[in-house]
C-alpha cells in the first residue's frame, strides 16, 4: 500500500496539529512538576550546603566550610563504617537468598503461586512495621531469647539488638528478610524470559542442571542483576524508617547510619546546613557506587 504525502502547498489542519502536540501537552505538567520538586529541590540543598544556615535557611556564604565540618566529625565517619557494613551485607544476602529461591522456583512447584505470595508478603508491610515487628521479635526480654528460654534453654542468649558489636547485623536480618521476595521477582521474571532452546542445547550436550544454571543461566541474568544492585544500592543508602523503628540508630552510633545523621542535624539540632551538606554527600555515594555500573553497561550494550 503507497503512503498518502500531504500536499505541501497545504496547510496542516488545527486538528493534525493538536494531535501531534497532544502527548507533549499532556507530559508536560508531569515534567515540569518533577524538574521544580526534584532537581530544584537537589539544587536548593546544595546551596544550602554552601551556606551558614542553622534553624532556618539563610544567604550568608561560606564555601565548603560545612564539607570541612562533616568529615572532621567522628560521627559521620561512624555512619559511613556502619553503612558500609550494612549496604554490603543488605545488598550481597538480598541477591544470593532471591536469586536462589528464584531458582526453586524455576523448577515449576507445585503451588508456586502460593509461594511467591508468601515471599513477595514482606514487601507489602511498610519499613516501620517491618522494624516494629523485629523490634519484638529480637527484644531479649520479649521476642526469640526468651521464647527459647521459655522452652526449657535457660542458658541461650541472642542479645544482638542491644548489643552495640552485633546491632546492625539485626538491621540486615530485618531489611533482606523484606526485599529478597522483591529480588526473587525480579530474577524469576528473568529467569522465565530466557530461551527454552539455549537450555535444551546444553541438556543435550551433556551438562548437569547445576552446571546448566551455573554457566548458561545465572551468565544471561546480567540485566537483571544490574537491575537489583541500583535498586537494593539506593534502598541501602537512603535507609531510614527501618534504623528508627527498630533502634533509633543505637545503642550508641553502633546502627547510626548517613540519612540518620542528615535528620538529626537538620531537624533535631538545628543545622539546617550541615545535614544539607551530609544530603549532598549521600547523593554523591549514590552516583559513585551506581555511576561506573551504568557506563560499564550500557558501553556494554553499544558494543554489542
Amino acid at each position: 500500500m503507497n503512503a498518502v504525502h500531504q500536499d505541501p502547498g497545504v496547510k496542516p489542519r488545527l486538528g493534525d496539529k493538536l494531535q501531534r502536540l497532544l502527548p507533549q501537552l499532556v507530559l508536560s505538567p508531569t515534567f515540569l512538576a518533577a524538574l521544580f520538586f526534584l532537581y530544584g529541590f537537589i539544587l536548593w540543598t546544595f546551596w544550602l550546603s554552601m551556606t551558614r544556615s542553622t534553624l532556618l535557611p539563610n544567604n550568608v556564604w561560606v564555601g565548603l566550610a560545612q564539607y570541612r565540618y562533616l568529615f572532621g566529625n567522628g560521627v559521620w565517619w561512624t555512619s559511613l563504617i556502619n553503612l558500609g557494613i550494612y549496604g554490603g551485607l543488605y545488598i550481597g544476602l538480598s541477591m544470593v537468598i532471591g536469586l536462589f529461591l528464584a531458582i526453586l522456583l524455576d523448577q515449576h512447584v507445585r503451588a508456586e503461586g502460593l509461594f511467591r505470595a508468601i515471599y513477595l508478603y514482606p514487601m507489602a508491610l511498610s519499613l516501620i512495621v517491618t522494624g516494629v515487628a523485629w523490634k519484638w521479635m529480637l527484644n531479649p526480654g520479649l521476642g526469640l531469647q526468651q521464647l527459647v528460654r521459655d522452652l526449657g534453654f535457660t542458658h541461650f542468649t541472642f542479645n544482638w539488638l542491644i548489643n552495640p558489636q552485633m546491632a546492625i547485623y539485626t538491621l540486615v536480618i530485618a531489611a533482606v528478610w523484606q526485599s529478597s521476595g522483591f529480588v526473587m521477582a525480579l530474577f524469576l521474571a528473568g529467569l522465565r524470559s530466557i530461551d527454552d532452546a539455549v537450555i535444551k542445547a546444553a541438556m543435550i550436550d551433556g551438562a548437569s542442571l547445576p552446571r546448566i544454571y551455573w554457566s548458561v543461566i545465572i551468565p544471561s541474568l546480567r540485566p537483571t542483576f544490574f537491575s537489583a544492585l541500583i535498586l537494593l544500592t539506593g534502598l541501602s543508602i537512603k535507609s531510614f524508617d527501618l534504623i528508627m523503628a527498630m533502634t533509633g540508630g543505637g545503642p550508641g552510633f553502633a546502627t547510626y547510619l548517613p540519612a540518620n545523621f542528615m535528620y538529626d542535624f537538620a531537624f533535631q539540632r538545628g543545622q539546617i546546613a550541615m545535614g544539607a551538606a551530609s544530603a549532598v554527600m549521600m547523593l554523591v555515594a549514590v552516583a559513585v557506587l551506581i555511576g561506573p555500573v551504568v557506563f560499564l553497561e550500557s558501553r556494554r550494550k553499544s558494543d554489542v
